[in-house]
């Protein structure tokens, strides 16, 4: 397969040779990267031998994809398929902006490339170009699932020349989203080399929050009565968008362009990315290594800040060193609460995929209350406490707590876990505890108390029982999804992409626990079956009940053995 994508991206070798890339050593560089990737690393202690395992990963991936493509596809569904395919092309392209801001920067910024082809008589442009096309041929595997569906669809409605044209738009679609992205991080390393990983950083997690915020709140322009309804007439300025030009070309086989005088934008779908390309290895590329060198010695200048302030500040106790000792009885958790603590302040990793699931809540119930058949959303809002959503809100924050316990465990520096193996450790649970103990108080408290006070100063005081119940069913779910999960140390396995799926279905199952919990809890205060007293009490008794089942799953995780992490390793 890796030969097939290696042979259909070098058909165009002569535009790739006009740009100014070595043509052999791109097809070098792309086939030993893609015999690479299928030979992911694993973490300390695992066998190589989990094919099936992988197998299966790779599946409900593809399933979770074919489920998230008929989804796009449902919500792009009007009658002018120019506008259809307008919608549909739009969250193809956010989704693919999304995943090549959150997964796969680190392809296009891997600074490993100096010691392997920097030193060998290689140019700037055959390396971007390189990256590029690796990114391409990863994202177009990803994304054919996605858009079968709309596929199908169109072959069934539209005919056989509407299919076939179909997968030219989504090549074409990989190159804009290839360009938009990449481009803005070239420019930063070409521009601000020296604050590369802060300012990619806060990009990443603000571009990810707009780009969720765009998924979700965009369909609210398409309530149900109006949607079919709708017409391309009603936004003139989507025009000025590339997902419309790639959609006009459905011009070329007959189908009419409701916006007059926009048949010639099918012309910018193709050149348009040729631009792009052109663009990018012309201006871009040039210099990228020396550029790349600068983030290293940006690195170089950061990392040695800390080591004179720690001399300076050797006497004293750091707020958080005082919360290991309070909170932990044995040396054991407090190391695994300060390794915790203080990675994922400095795992830039873990702070892009953790730090924008805060803004997701908000937006999600934006959508949330946008969506409960009212005519706009200021009627909603006035009556906002006419029912008990804030439980809703509240309940949200297990995403919070469960992305943070996803990522906790994945490094790039996986290998140093070995220090946790060679420690010695009589019961591994105890760093386990101290590790959940720091995710909780640093990630989910603090967020939680300020959604609790947004919920008593909206709904009133009487709703402190509910926020005290809500807070300890959120901590059972967590403590139950880290017990029946596969247990391994902080930071300690390496990321593995094509689990992704598996990752999916596991988080899907795990929400039936939250989701009768928060279920539970808002039937008791919306149906208004007992009075105020009777309803106190049933709350307080599911307290005592959650309380006491949470600290039984909880006394079992702290006392995790060394026999479960080596299983949980294999």
């Amino acid at each position: 397969m890796n030969k097939l994508f290696v042979f259909l991206v070098m058909l165009p070798a002569k535009l790739w040779a006009s740009m100014g890339a070595d043509t052999e050593q791109l097809r070098a560089i792309l086939s030993i990267r893609l015999t690479m990737d299928n030979r992911k690393p694993f973490g300390i202690g695992r066998k190589q031998s989990q094919k099936k395992t992988v197998k299966n990963a790779i599946f409900t991936g593809i399933l979770v994809s074919l489920l998230m493509g008929a989804v796009y596809t449902l919500f792009s569904l009007v009658p002018d398929v120019v506008f259809s395919l307008t919608i549909f092309f739009g969250y193809v392209l956010l989704w693919l902006c999304l995943m090549l801001i959150t997964d796969f920067s680190t392809i296009l910024i891997d600074q490993r490339d100096k010691f392997i082809i920097n030193p060998r008589p290689v140019n700037d442009k055959t390396i971007v170009l390189a990256k590029l096309l690796h990114i391409f041929i990863y994202l177009f595997r990803i994304v054919t699932p996605i858009v079968i569906p709309e596929w199908i669809y169109l072959g069934y409605r539209f005919g056989v020349s509407s299919a076939l044209l179909f997968p030219f738009a989504i090549i074409l679609i990989l190159f804009i989203a290839l360009f938009l992205v990449n481009t803005c991080y070239l420019l930063i390393v070409k521009y601000a080399a020296s604050k590369f990983k802060e300012i990619i950083n806060y990009f990443q997690i603000g571009a990810s929050v707009v780009f969720f915020a765009a998924i979700y709140l965009r369909p609210r322009s398409f309530d149900a009565e109006t949607k079919m309804a709708s017409s391309i007439t009603d936004f003139t300025w989507i025009k000025y968008f590339p997902t419309y030009w790639l959609a006009s070309i459905w011009s070329w086989l007959g189908f009419p362009l409701e916006l007059n005088g926009t048949k010639w934008f099918s012309v910018l779908a193709i050149v348009f990315p040729i631009i792009c390309f052109w663009v990018m290895i012309k201006y871009l590329a040039p210099n990228f290594a020396a550029n790349l060198s600068k983030i290293d010695g940006a690195d170089g200048n950061e990392s040695a800040a800390p080591v004179t302030q720690k001399v300076s500040h050797a006497g004293k106790i750091k707020l958080y060193q005082k919360l290991a000792n309070l909170l932990n009885n044995n040396e054991s958790a407090q190391a695994g609460f300060i390794i915790t603590w203080l990675q994922t302040a400095r795992s830039r990793q873990f702070k892009m995929r953790v730090y924008p699931s805060y803004a997701y809540i908000p937006v999600y119930f934006v959508f949330l209350l946008s969506n409960n058949g009212t005519t706009s959303f200021s009627n909603s809002w006035a009556h906002l406490t006419d029912k008990p959503k804030f439980i809703i809100l509240l309940y949200m924050c297990i995403f919070v707590i469960m992305n943070a316990m996803n990522y906790v465990y994945i490094s790039d520096q996986y290998k140093a876990a070995w220090v946790y193996w060679a420690a010695p450790l009589k019961k591994p649970g105890d760093v386990l505890e101290g590790a959940f103990k720091a995710l909780w108080l640093k990630y989910l408290f603090p967020f939680f108390f300020i959604l609790s006070l947004f919920t008593i100063i909206v709904w009133g005081p009487q709703t402190f029982p509910d926020v005290i119940l809500a807070l300890i069913n959120v901590t059972l779910f967590a403590v139950c999804m880290i017990r029946v999960s596969a247990r391994h140390f902080p930071f300690s396995t390496a990321d593995q992409i094509n689990q992704a799926g598996h990752k999916i279905i596991r988080a899907f199952m795990m929400l039936i626990l939250p989701g009768m919990l928060g279920f539970g809890h808002y039937m008791l205060l919306a149906q208004h079956i007992f009075g105020f007293w009777i309803t106190l009490i049933l709350k307080i008794i599911f307290m005592l009940l959650s309380f006491g089942f949470m600290y039984m799953v909880w006394d079992s995780y702290k006392n995790t053995s060394w026999a479960v992490i080596k299983e949980a390793s294999e």
